[in-house]
This record gives C-alpha cells, structure tokens and sequence, in this order.
C-alpha cells in the first residue's frame, strides 16, 4: 500500500473538464467520415496498430473497426448481434470484436447511427497489420469480398524478443509494398514530404499520450485505467491529425493540474491495482463504481499504453513505424512483456495486479502461461484473474467477479 496521503484530497470524484471537448473531436471525426463520399474522399479501413500514418499521407478518410467493437462493446449492443455472425459461420470462439461488428453489419444497427452517421463506412480498401492477431485478416477479408475492394495488409511476426534489423527491415518492406495498390484506390500518388508530416503529427500525439497516462504514477492519481478508455479515443482514431494534439495539450494540463493540486480521481485512494488485458467494455462503468467505493485507483493497464508508439520517426518513417508496430506488447515474447511488467509495477506503485482472461481473446489474455505467478515470486504483489470477454458479456460473471475483486481488495487490506 501506497504511503503517500493527497495534499488535498476532494470530497467526491470531479470530471475532467476537457472531456466535455471529447464529444466535438470524435463527432467531427465521424461526420468526416460520413461525408467523405460526397465530398470525393476514399475511406480506407485500417487495423487499430496498423500504418494509419501512410493513409493518411495518401488523403484517405479512415475508419477502425475495432473502435466500433468498442462501441458495440459499451454500449452492450454486442451480445445481441453476435449471434447473427455465428450464424453465418464464424466461430463463438473467435474475436467478439469480429463478431460484434460483422453482426451489426448484418442486421445493419450501429451505434454510429447516435453520432449522425447512416452507418458503417463502406471501404475502399481495407489495411491490416497482424501484429494484434490474425483474426483481423480475416474480418477484414470478409467486408473485402462483400464489396468486391482490396484487402492488404502486413503479416507482422509474433512472440518478438529483441526488435533486431532483420525484422524491422521485413516488416518495413511489408508496409512499403502496400503504396502501390493504395496510389491505385487513391488516385494520387504519395508524397515522401506529406508521409513525414503526419508521421510528425502522430510521433506528437502519441507523445501527449504518454504524459497523459504518466501522470498516473502520482499520488494520487488524477487519472484511472476506466478514463483511459474514454480518453484514448483521439489517440486511436486521429493520431497523424492536429486536432487529436489539441485535444491532449488541453488533457495534460488538466491533469498535471490536478496533480500539483493533489486532486486524485478516487478521493481517499488507498490502494493502486494494473490492469492487463482487454476492458470488460459492457461492465467498466459497474466495475469503474466498485473500484472508487473500495478506494482503490486502478492506475495503469497494458491497454490504453499500446497507443504510446515513441519509436515513431518523421526523418525515417517507414522503418519507425515498423518499429512501433512491432513493439505492440502483444506480440512480444514472454520475457520481455514480463520486463515490461516489472517496470510498469515500480512506476505507478502498484499493490495488486487483475489480469482479464478473456475468452475470446486469447492473444490479449497474459494469465495463461503462468506469468502471474511468476510475477508473484519476483515481485511480492499478489494477482486476480476475472474471467470474463471484452463484447460477449454471456461470458462475464458480473456477480462472482464482484465477490471476487471484494475479496482481492479485503486480502490486500490484511
């Protein structure tokens, strides 16, 4: 348990005032994207890690699908559309990402319809980067041949130790042999200037990034793992844009802030837990009121940080951002997302991790290979693992992991 007391604790928990900002940026973002076909702009579809930078360069709109299984995620939406894409061939077994949205496609409702949109953009080309998994080629091979357009994309290597010149030269190539077939879909050709522009904005971006969830290593903290996931919206969908530096010049003072203010985002905060793994998208608001009543801040999660890419390079971009792509944690290897641990846990002060054993997303579920107790014995900081799945909430036993984080949290206080 953290020593540290808040210099000025607050009676109860203060929204972020730059949030209110949130629904202008993203609304904007959406409207772009609806009304890119009329105002002849090409929508390109784009893995949450893949080269956005590249298509931006090339004038494309772009549009991630995964934010949209977020959303269906959220908005709990996704148990109910799931089981159209079952029926259509996919595994239950498979991303509910995938399935969420593949459903929704199929029963043509979205939460996008909220936000002013007639529905899901309708690609032009569809990009990918294996890097997360290799389900993404296939959801994307599906919409490929439902509107008969090209699905490209780079078959990233996996369990990655050292990030040595051969793999970053392969993946670099990879990404450099998609230019021709996007000039094609695009109709201009890319300018090397324009590519190291937006690779500058998104190096940028993803900097403000990094110090907004950075200041979680204060006590205590003006920020938890629950905002992460509401305020990495622009760091997912608008980095390589300026509007997605704005929005985080205006968060990171906020936040830094609150921290010289002693303003923390549980009052009372008494423990301080990582998460590692994916949201549980349909219950963060429910587990979000149990963490702040037990007044532990959950600080950090291995999530909202696969969107800090530092090895961005405007002077060498394709290189820079096969490194960045490949230092996803989620394709590395054992060893070094252990390190990665490590470090994460002295950081931010960590009393306890939660590991998310989600079902259908094994690539993004570190607890089965026994890091947690191997964790333990180097670290001393005891674990929990929720079972549960980042869409399909028929998987999540929401009352047996409220007893379960009830009794983590009473061990911890012992």
């Amino acid at each position: 348990m953290t020593t540290q007391t808040p210099t000025a604790p607050a009676a109860e928990r203060k929204d972020l005032e730059t949030t209110k900002k949130m629904r202008t940026v993203m609304g904007d973002y959406f409207m772009e994207l609806e009304n890119g076909p009329t105002e002849g702009k090409k929508t390109a579809w784009c893995t949450s890690v893949g080269p956005a930078e590249l298509l931006r360069a090339l004038g494309f709109n772009v549009y991630f699908p995964e934010n949209h299984g977020a959303m269906l995620g959220a908005s709990r939406m996704a148990t109910d559309v799931i089981p159209l894409a079952n029926a259509r061939g996919f595994s239950p077994d498979i991303c509910s990402y995938l399935t969420s949205d593949i459903g929704a496609y199929l029963k043509n409702d979205t939460p996008l319809k909220k936000l002013g949109m007639s529905g899901m953009p309708k690609a032009d080309v569809l990009v990918f980067n294996t890097n997360q998994c290799r389900d993404v080629k296939d959801w994307f091979q599906f919409y490929a041949r439902e509107w008969n357009v090209p699905c490209i994309g780079i078959h990233t290597p996996r369990s990655l130790g050292d990030l040595d010149s051969p793999i970053i030269e392969d993946v670099a190539c990879q990404t450099e042999a998609l230019v021709p077939t996007l000039e094609k879909v695009a109709g201009q050709k890319l300018d090397p200037q324009r590519l190291k522009e937006i690779v500058h904005l998104s190096r940028q971006c993803s900097d403000l990034w990094k110090g907004v969830l950075e200041t979680a290593a204060a006590v205590p903290t003006p920020i938890t793992f629950f905002d992460g996931t509401i305020q990495m919206g622009p760091a997912v969908v608008l980095r390589g844009t300026q509007s997605a530096i704005d929005y985080y010049q205006a968060l990171l003072a906020e936040l830094q802030q609150r921290v010289a203010d002693g303003i923390g985002a549980v009052p009372g905060e008494k423990f301080r837990i990582y998460w590692e793994g994916m949201p549980v998208w349909g219950k963060l608001r429910d587990l979000a009121s149990q963490f702040l009543n037990l007044n532990t801040a959950v600080v950090a999660s291995t999530y909202c940080n696969s969107w800090i890419f530092d090895a961005l390079d405007p002077d060498d971009p394709f290189r820079s951002m096969a490194r960045a792509y490949c230092n996803l944690f989620i394709c590395r290897s054992e060893d070094a997302k252990e390190k990665y641990l490590e470090q994460m846990a002295a950081k931010y002060q960590i009393d306890g991790i939660i590991y998310h054993d989600c079902k259908t997303c094994p690539n993004n579920s570190n607890n089965r290979y026994q890091m947690p107790e191997r964790l333990d014995a180097k670290l001393g900081i005891p674990h929990l693992v929720i079972h549960g799945d980042l869409n399909d909430l028929r998987l999540y036993s929401e009352e047996q992991a409220r007893t379960n984080i009830q009794a983590f949290m009473e061990g911890l206080a012992q």
